[in-house]
């Protein structure tokens, strides 16, 4: 069983902020992985968006996704991996 927990934002904190709960919710997603707390992951699963719809949120909000160093060596390897494969394709 999957555990979870409710915040309870009450409407007149919504209402003052002009915001939507979803809206609440992405801009919290947007901001827990801006500042490192949440991978990207997670933070579309909090806000309830694919990819794209969250890449697209993070834009509006100025935040872009962080590559970092092992996540380029992971592609790279990942990239070595399929390139003898792509090789063979081509030949055909």
């Amino acid at each position: 069983m999957i555990a979870t927990s409710d915040l309870v934002v009450p409407k007149e904190f919504l209402a003052s902020a002009g915001m939507s709960e979803d809206e609440m919710r992405i801009d919290l997603a947007v901001h827990l992985y801006a500042t490192g707390r949440l991978s990207m992951g997670k933070a579309r699963e909090l806000a309830g968006l694919d990819v794209i719809s969250f890449q697209k949120e993070m834009k509006k909000r100025n935040v872009y996704h962080s590559y970092d160093v092992e996540e380029f060596k992971k592609d790279l390897e990942t990239l070595e991996r399929i390139r003898p494969k792509m090789n063979d394709d081509r030949s055909q």
